[in-house]
C-alpha cells in the first residue's frame, strides 16, 4: 500500500483519537456540577475525575498558582502543555498508524490483526504524548525544580485508563477508512517467512520481554532499581521513572499468600509472554514486508496487548470482585505498563528482526548450495 493511500486512514484515526480525548477532557467539568456526586457516588466521581483530568484543557481548581504575581505565566505554561499533549497525540498516532496501515493493511484476513495493533498503538500514542508534555505541566505548577524526575514519573503515568476505550474506537474508525480505501485494490502481498525462522525469532524476542517480566520485576530487584540511584539535585531521584520504564510486572515469593493464589497471579505473566510469543510468531507472515520499523511497532503493540490480557486475567481470576468499588479499581489499572512496553517492545522488535534476517540467510544458504549442486550435476 502506497504512502499516499495509507496517509488517509492514518490521519483520520489520529484526528478521531485527538477529538475523542478532547471531548473526554471537556467532560471532566460535568463532574463538578451539583448532583453529580449524588447521582454517581463519591467513589465513581473521584475515579472518573482522575481518568479525565489529564486530558482536561481547563485547569483544575487549586491546581495552578494563579494567585501569585506570575500566575498568568504559569497558566500560559499549562495551556502550552495541553497544546503539546494534543498535538503529540495526533502526530504519534498518525505516524504509527501510517506504518501499520501500510505494512499491515486491514484487508480480508488481516482485519482483526490490524484492529488490535491500531488499538494498542492508540494507547502508546497517548502515553507518549502525556510524557512529552509533562515537563511543561510540571513547570506550570511553579515547582519544577523540586523532585523533577518523580514528578515526571507521576505525570507520565496519568490519563491511561480513558485511552483504552477511546483508542479502540479510533482503531475501529481507522480500519473502516482503510477498508474503504482498499475496496478497489488487489490483495497486498505477504512476506514469505519460513515457520522455523519465525519460531526462533518469536522465542528470542519473547526472551527479551521475559528479562523485564521475570528478572527485573522480582520484588528485590525492583527495589534495587528504584533505590540504587538516589541523591540530591535536579536529576537526583530517577527511581520512580526507571521503575515505570523498566518493569512490566511485579512479583515475589508466595509468602503471605496461598500457593494457589500465588500461582494464579504468576499465570498472568505467563499469559503476557504467551501473547507476545504468538504475536511475534505470526507478525512476520502478516506484514507486506519485514522491516525494523514495522517489527518494532508491531512488537510494542504485542506487549501492550499482552499487558491488557494479563490485567483482564487478574481481574477475573484473581480479584473476582463484582462490586462497583472492585470494578472501579480494576478499570483504574488499565494501561499500566505501557511506558515499559514501549522500551521492551522496541528492543524485542529490533532483536526479532535481526534474528529473522540472520536465521533466514542461514536457511537460504543450504538451499542455494543444493540448487547449485543439482545444476552442476
Amino acid at each position: 500500500m502506497e504512502y499516499r493511500h495509507a496517509a488517509i486512514p492514518a490521519v483520520a484515526g489520529g484526528l478521531m483519537l485527538t477529538l475523542l480525548l478532547w471531548w473526554a477532557g471537556a467532560s471532566a467539568d460535568a463532574l463538578d456540577l451539583d448532583g453529580a456526586t449524588g447521582a454517581l457516588g463519591i467513589e465513581t466521581v473521584n475515579a472518573l475525575r482522575s481518568w479525565l483530568n489529564p486530558w482536561a484543557y481547563a485547569p483544575r481548581p487549586g491546581a495552578s498558582v494563579a494567585a501569585t504575581a506570575d500566575g498568568a505565566s504559569y497558566l500560559a505554561l499549562r495551556d502550552t502543555a495541553m497544546q503539546i499533549r494534543f498535538v503529540a497525540v495526533f502526530l504519534f498516532h498518525a505516524a504509527g498508524a501510517l506504518l501499520l496501515v501500510r505494512r499491515l493493511p486491514a484487508e480480508r484476513g488481516r482485519v482483526w490483526q490490524a484492529l488490535l495493533a491500531l488499538w494498542a498503538w492508540g494507547m502508546v500514542a497517548g502515553t507518549l504524548a502525556v510524557t512529552v508534555s509533562a515537563p511543561w505541566m510540571i513547570a506550570s505548577g511553579g515547582r519544577g525544580s523540586y523532585r523533577f524526575l518523580p514528578q515526571l514519573a507521576a505525570l507520565a503515568s496519568a490519563g491511561r485508563t480513558v485511552l483504552v476505550p477511546l483508542a479502540l474506537a479510533a482503531a475501529a474508525w481507522t480500519v473502516f477508512v482503510t477498508r474503504v480505501a482498499l475496496r478497489n485494490t488487489e490483495p497486498q502481498p505477504r512476506e514469505d517467512v519460513p515457520a522455523r525462522t519465525a519460531v526462533v525469532a518469536a522465542t528470542v524476542g519473547t526472551a527479551v520481554v521475559a528479562v523485564s517480566v521475570v528478572l527485573l520485576s522480582y520484588q528485590a530487584n525492583a527495589a534495587r532499581i528504584q533505590t540504587m540511584f538516589t541523591g540530591g539535585g535536579f536529576l537526583g531521584e530517577p527511581g520512580d521513572l526507571l521503575r515505570q520504564w523498566l518493569l512490566l510486572s511485579a512479583w515475589s515469593g508466595p509468602s503471605g499468600a496461598g500457593l494457589w493464589d500465588w500461582l494464579l497471579v504468576l499465570f498472568g505473566d505467563v499469559l503476557l509472554l504467551a501473547v507476545v510469543w504468538c504475536a511475534l510468531r505470526w507478525l512476520p507472515g502478516m506484514l507486506t514486508r519485514v522491516s525494523v520499523p514495522a517489527m518494532t511497532v508491531g512488537s510494542v503493540c504485542a506487549v501492550v496487548l499482552g499487558l491488557l490480557v494479563r490485567h483482564l486475567w487478574r481481574v477475573v481470576a484473581v480479584d473476582g470482585g463484582t462490586t462497583s468499588w472492585h470494578l472501579l479499581r480494576a478499570a483504574s489499572g488499565l494501561g499500566e505498563g505501557t511506558s515499559a512496553a514501549v522500551l521492551w517492545g522496541t528492543l524485542t522488535g529490533v532483536t526479532a528482526t535481526v534474528v529473522l534476517r540472520v536465521t533466514g540467510r542461514g536457511a537460504e544458504a543450504p538451499v542455494r548450495a543444493t540448487a547449485g549442486d543439482r545444476s552442476g550435476g
